[in-house]
């Protein structure tokens, strides 16, 4: 047995990042004693949270609801921020056409009436909030939102983990790192009562009277990944954390709960293609390379494979990944001009960076490493006579400026690859989540294949299946984890006075 003294508590949270603090600071506020397992040690605690941008998603009706948020911004401030109006019609529009219409109703109505509310009380526990100013275009001075995300977490996601830390810890909520959860206890009639886990090189059993499942889903499992999502998915570099490896569903499954979501759907984004397998913190999410709308992505035979442009960068950035990875040899190389160039996001910045640089396109084409460099000049070439120029090239908005006859359309921001000089960056597939996981009912119980909750067991974050299918809005994890790690705790802590 290990010598922890992991106490006497009502509810155990699995899991640290940001849907596990939001539950366990919600069922400590609803009057249950909590603590936390996690499975990486302390350099590493917070799950997949840490590697985040920190964007959350949320409707609001101008910059009246944002100031509750963002306190700390000047009058001199606001007056140069244009936020715009994102409303709940917009939101659920989003999820729709982001999701093919799959996405669960009841859980997506959850997630679009409860997020701002949920933005409020993560306020008022000491997290801090800014303007996404990376979502916007300078104009005249001002500053001009586009696609819904006004707010970014303060010190993106590992200020996110630092300061839900600190509210646990102002909750009295002890966090146990290099304490991974093995197994969930049941007693005689099904009901959850406890974890297995080790601890200190130990087997040991903790009881509780209910257990919040909260731990990632299985991106970080070559296994799980090749079972699931298919051949070639275990090649896929992993975004976050190495530690999601699906332990929280497997657990789930084993005690009976019924699978839910799109199993072989993933959140997959353009990723340095030598990036290191697992998340580098020193770097966090700037191997990431999401400037891909104003260039034209090529594979090793120098063919473009997707419309680059099919809609705005945040609600393509997220599936890209996986059409990359379908790539022969898994890569693809962007390629960008003197037009475009000045565009590119901070992270084509960094040192860890695979680029080259040319001052004529058959220069670059035998400088992009796999690359069939006549395939490549056929294809820019075809590409750049099929541009349109009718319509006014608008980084705001679908501008509508696109190509015409070719296999693969550019569909918005097309515009040629003529003006030296010129630049590619060598991408791969980063996977950051899986979408398939676990059902919850809308009071985050989990659900047995029966359809009945399973008494005492609750789950919220990225191991919740149905909310994601093939692709997300931006924002809409985090936002997810919060709101449902928010119900997952209330309902803990009531079925700990039942």
């Amino acid at each position: 047995m290990s010598n922890t003294d992991f106490g006497n508590p009502d509810v155990i949270v699995i899991g640290a990042g940001n849907a596990a603090a939001c539950a366990a600071i919600s069922a400590r506020q609803a009057g249950a004693s909590v603590i936390m397992l996690e499975a990486a040690p302390q350099a590493e605690c917070g799950g997949n949270t840490r590697f985040t941008g920190g964007g959350f998603r949320f409707p609001f009706k101008g910059i009246a609801d944002l100031e509750p948020l963002m306190p700390e911004l000047t009058d001199a401030e606001k007056a140069k921020l244009d936020f715009g109006v994102y409303t709940e019609e917009n939101y659920y529009d989003d999820m729709g056409r982001q999701t093919n219409y799959r996405t669960d109703p009841e859980m997506c109505e959850i997630l679009v009436t409860q997020s701002y509310d949920a933005m409020l009380w993560l306020r008022k526990n000491g997290v801090k909030f800014e303007p996404t100013y990376q979502h916007t275009v300078k104009v005249d001075g001002i500053f001009k939102f586009w696609g819904g995300l006004a707010c970014v977490m303060w010190g993106g996601g590992p200020g996110l983990v630092e300061l839900e830390h600190k509210a646990c810890a102002r909750e009295g909520i002890k966090i146990f790192c290099d304490t991974p959860a093995i197994g969930l206890l049941q007693d005689a009639k099904g009901h959850v009562c406890g974890v297995s886990a080790q601890s200190n090189g130990d087997n040991v059993d903790i009881r509780a009277k209910a257990v919040i499942l909260a731990c990632g889903g299985f991106e970080a499992s070559g296994e799980m990944r090749a079972r699931y999502l298919g051949p070639g998915w275990d090649l896929a570099k992993v975004r976050g954390s190495r530690y999601n490896q699906g332990a929280g569903i497997r657990m789930a499954l084993d005690a009976g709960a019924m699978p839910y979501g799109h199993y072989s759907g993933c959140h997959s984004v353009p990723w340095e293609l030598n990036a290191p397998l697992f998340g580098d913190l020193r770097v966090g999410d700037q191997f990431q390379k999401h400037s891909y709308p104003f260039c034209i992505m090529v594979n090793a035979n120098g063919e473009r494979f997707a419309d680059e442009g099919a809609d705005l960068r945040i609600f393509t950035y997220a599936k890209f990944g996986g059409a990359i990875l379908r790539q022969p040899d898994h890569f693809a190389w962007q390629v960008y001009d003197a037009k475009t160039i000045p565009m590119l996001r901070p992270e084509y910045k960094i040192k860890q960076v695979t680029k080259v640089t040319a001052n004529s396109l058959e220069e670059l084409s035998k400088k992009m490493s796999g690359v069939d460099a006549q395939g490549f000049m056929r294809e820019v070439t075809a590409y750049n006579n099929a541009v349109q120029t009718t319509a006014k090239f608008d980084p705001l908005i679908r501008d509508g400026r696109c190509t015409t006859g070719l296999k693969v359309p550019k569909s918005n921001w097309a515009q040629t690859i003529d003006q030296p000089p010129f630049e590619a960056y060598a991408t791969t597939c980063g996977i950051t989540f899986t979408f398939g996981g676990i059902k919850i009912t809308r009071d985050a119980e989990v659900e047995s294949v029966s359809g009945r909750p399973i008494p005492g067991l609750f789950a919220t974050g990225e191991l919740v299946g149905g909310l994601f299918y093939h692709n997300y809005p931006a924002g809409a994890g985090l936002m997810g984890g919060s709101v449902f790690g928010r119900i997952a705790g209330r309902s803990a802590a009531s079925h700990v006075k039942k």
